[in-house]
């Protein structure tokens, strides 16, 4: 692009993600300084970590802003040729306060590296003057649609002004933010790198129309980033596309925007070369002392709390006491910061009759799941395999219980909550 700034220019030459050129020649390096995430992904799960593990979003330690400017001082004396410090996680560094203490922070000590970060957006539109007298000049935003019929297929949930989003109003409202965030990012000057996470039969078909839109928004570079499957999630059993179907669309999308074809799916921890990272060699590095530290588990935090909705297998109203089978009627209650409050009731009474075994039994389960649609959670006593499997498929988690029906909400509610705030263990 010769019509960038010359000081961009320069930057650009030195970027390992928006310059393929240079990422054999320049190290950058990500500070894991983000917790909190204000969006579920359905493929995101940042529960699984070890230092085998290279995806985006996994680190094995957070550090605090003064410890990330003490770890990036060590670093570069053992990595000369860093250029690049990024945020891009393990949640989103714009629902974090914490991102823009490090970045001034960092700004102040190191004025010659480039600072960068990455967001799912939805926070962006606001934040963009607060990024550009920071002096960012490359923001990435992961953009996986441009039709919110698509895009309420991949978020489970989105968290905007207080009030948890779900369905097409999820959708809507991530896709209007990451548009006008990209706009407002390429008016202020700011190079903008776009993701795209490719499902096949989710939005691989529709990645064309992304690429075409970030095109007219301005965008640089486009990365499409294929889909890796991951334990608890609900896209866990989505094959990954192949090489080939990647290589097919990126050439495909080539023709609207320029395709980035050497990522390596960095973590939020990465250090070192794109094709060389020595995370690894500085995993365990504390403030001061450079030793290894010894925490505890990491909580990676929601922004708030979501309102959940539970239905629960009850005979008496005040009991978890049915199996699910044989369940004639479950308690609706919905859950928004601490309040239980009971929200209606699913009478699977006229299925009792149906035989417990066979195509009769497979089909009565069938129509209870149906009938429970749009519940996060399902309180029984007990649950059969088939039961368990098509509640899952439905994104719907069953839970066993055979206590107080509040006492079990606030047990379940609390453990799904702490699965979705995604603990390292």
């Amino acid at each position: 692009m010769s019509d960038l700034p010359i000081h961009v220019q320069e930057m650009l030459d030195s970027h390992p993600c928006y310059n393929e050129k240079a990422h054999k020649k320049f190290a950058r390096m990500h500070l894991p300084i983000a917790p909190r995430c204000n969006i579920q992904c359905n493929y995101c799960n940042r529960k699984y970590d070890c230092m085998n593990e290279s995806r985006p979003g996994v680190t094995s330690d957070l550090l605090s802003p003064k410890e990330a400017v003490e770890k990036i001082r060590y670093v570069k004396e053992k990595i000369p040729y860093m250029s690049v410090i990024g945020v891009a996680g393990p949640g989103d560094p714009l629902a974090n306060e914490e991102t823009f203490t490090t970045l001034e922070m960092v700004r102040e000590e190191f004025p010659d590296l480039t600072l960068c970060l990455s967001t799912n957006g939805l926070n962006l539109p606001k934040a963009v003057p607060r990024l550009k007298q920071l002096g960012i000049k490359f923001v990435t935003v992961t953009i996986n649609a441009v039709d919110p019929a698509v895009g309420e297929k991949i978020y489970d949930f989105v968290i905007w002004e207080g009030k948890a989003l779900r369905g097409r109003e999820a959708a809507e409202r991530l896709l209007t933010n990451q548009l006008e965030g990209i706009r407002k990012c390429v008016e202020a000057g700011i190079l903008v790198k776009a993701n795209t996470v490719m499902v096949p039969t989710i939005n691989a078909d529709h990645i064309p129309e992304v690429a075409k839109k970030v095109k007219e928004l301005g965008v640089y570079i486009h990365n499409i980033i294929p889909l890796i499957p991951v334990p608890g999630t609900k896209f866990a059993n989505v094959p990954a596309p192949t090489p080939e179907q990647r290589k097919r669309l990126q050439d495909m999308c080539e023709t609207n925007v320029k395709q980035m074809r050497h990522c390596r799916f960095c973590r939020a921890d990465a250090i070192g070369l794109l094709d060389n990272d020595r995370s690894a060699e500085f995993a365990h590095f504390t403030c001061g002392s450079k030793e290894p530290s010894g925490g505890g588990p990491i909580a990676i935090e929601m922004e708030i709390k979501a309102k959940y909705r539970v239905a629960v297998a009850t005979s008496t109203g005040d009991m978890v006491d049915r199996h699910f089978g044989h369940a004639s009627r479950f308690m609706l209650y919905e859950v928004e910061d601490g309040n239980i409050t009971p929200a209606g009731i699913v009478d699977t009474d006229p299925l009792m009759n149906e035989p417990m075994f066979g195509e009769k039994h497979r089909q009565k389960l069938e129509k209870m799941v149906a009938d429970l649609a749009g519940v996060d959670i399902v309180l029984a006593s007990e649950f059969g395999e088939k039961a368990e499997t098509e509640l899952m498929a439905r994104g719907a988690k069953p839970y066993r219980h055979d206590g107080k029906v509040e006492d079990a909400i606030r047990c379940a509610i609390a453990d799904l909550f702490h699965t979705r705030a995604m603990m390292f263990e």
